[in-house]
């Protein structure tokens, strides 16, 4: 597969660094030299100039294309390369954009008929990940597929949860309401088998139904959280969309620190409390009620300063925290440090984009951002191998499992003697250098 990533910022050094270990065609646009020169060390090719440029993209030869991303700072710039490459043949193109209101379902014919396939807005993405926490506290991740059928759940168990210390293959009592797709072990995430066992401290990702949902909090040991008053502590694009989809249904309170961007939120959001201040004071924490409030979200532009935030946050008896991890190479710190739900843009747009290369239906696609791995929705197609035996049988890659499925429209999980069928829609977990094998083992 061919594929244009117009900008080497943040989410398009990471496309291209999670897709050159995909064995992919990979070429990066960006009018910066030295950012393309981070690059230099991984197999992909580089382009020094604009995607707008008529010239830059037949030097690129965009035409042959499987995807073309434009990811670049600027809103209009990725929309106009995205039109550019779309007329000269491009298959399927995507563009970063930082309005909500592009979003609605009501301008897709629009966008679509200019030659933009489909729109990302990394912000949007992470209020969404922050809303379906604050639904489920007790979870450090929420992932729901195929319309709720399948929810995928991170949780950390901790020495009470009775599903510790037994190997998968024994969870017998557990085994109808839940499939333990992946580890996250001492900073590494493991696609475990039948003879790995759950350990106190580990991060495991769940696989379930939507009814099982509260089997499964118990068998994880877990506390329900009443959630009704959230503070924010910093008041970026990022928070003002999360305060936007909260509405009226919680009590939150924005703590910024610069004037002029608390008059923009006064303003933008009436139904919450903006505070001048910086959040990083404790003095100010206390004058505001901290120990008052069921969340606290961390959503300044500094990671260090998200991760102290929490921390001063957990100290204060808060029960659910939330941090944006900006630096990639400190999300496994900072799941050590237990601090909470992490949220991280470049993994959840570089999720979405993994979708949309693998032809799913991203209206209803979740994705799963782990620094390590991914999750892919397949749908089954006819004639498919998989379909010629028991998945006990299949023999997947390592590093590969296959969670769920939903089939005529109803989730299930997937056991050892499931058999796939044409038509069904599949949840796959592998580590990430794998997901370029998922073609071979479906098709």
């Amino acid at each position: 597969m061919k594929i244009i990533i117009a900008g080497a910022g943040e989410v398009g050094t990471h496309l291209a660094k999670l897709f050159s270990n995909e064995e992919q065609d990979i070429i990066v646009i960006d009018p910066d030299e030295r950012k393309l020169a981070a690059l230099d060390s991984y197999n992909l090719m580089t382009y020094h100039g604009s995607a707008t440029s008529f010239a830059c993209l037949k030097d690129v030869r965009v035409g042959s294309a499987d995807i073309f991303v434009a990811v670049t700072p600027f809103e209009a710039r990725n929309l106009m390369a995205c039109q550019l490459a779309k007329s000269r043949g491009a298959k399927k193109t995507v563009a970063r954009i930082d309005n909500a209101e592009y979003l609605g379902k009501k301008h897709t014919a629009y966008f679509n008929s200019i030659g933009i396939d489909y729109l990302i807005y990394p912000e949007h993405l992470a209020a969404s990940e922050m809303m379906t926490s604050l639904r489920l506290p007790w979870v450090r991740n929420c992932f729901e597929m195929f319309n709720s059928q399948l929810i995928v759940l991170g949780v950390r168990v901790r020495d009470n949860a009775p599903i510790i210390n037994h190997q998968l293959k024994d969870l017998g009592a557990f085994s109808q309401m839940l499939h333990v797709s992946a580890i996250k072990r001492n900073r590494e995430t493991i696609i475990p088998r039948g003879d790995d066992s759950i350990l106190a401290g580990d991060i495991v990702y769940i696989a379930t139904t939507l009814d099982r949902i509260e089997d499964v909090r118990k068998a994880c040991g877990k506390k329900n959280i009443v959630t009704e008053k959230v503070l924010i502590m910093g008041g970026s694009e990022m928070a003002e969309q999360l305060a936007l989809m909260m509405g009226d249904r919680y009590r939150v309170k924005i703590i910024e620190s610069d004037l002029a961007r608390c008059e923009e939120l006064s303003a933008a959001l009436p139904h919450c409390n903006v505070v001048h201040g910086d959040a990083r004071d404790t003095d100010l924490l206390e004058e505001e009620g901290i120990s008052d409030y069921d969340v606290f979200v961390a959503l300044t532009s500094n990671t260090e300063a998200n991760i102290l935030g929490c921390l001063m946050a957990k100290e204060h008896g808060v029960a659910k925290t939330i941090a944006e991890v900006e630096n990639l190479q400190y999300i496994n710190e900072a799941e050590a440090l237990n601090i909470g739900t992490l949220i991280n843009k470049q993994l959840l747009a570089s999720s979405r984009i993994v979708q949309i290369m693998l032809d799913c239906d991203v209206d209803n696609a979740r994705c799963l951002a782990l620094s390590d791995a991914e999750v892919a929705e397949i749908i089954i197609k006819p004639a498919a191998r998989v379909t010629r035996a028991d998945v006990k049988n299949l023999r997947l890659p390592s590093g590969m499992t296959i969670a769920g499925l939903v089939r005529g429209g109803v989730g299930q999980l997937v056991r050892g003697n499931s058999r796939l069928q044409e038509g069904d829609h599949v949840v796959v977990f592998c580590l990430a250098g794998t997901i370029h094998k998922i073609d071979k083992v479906f098709s």
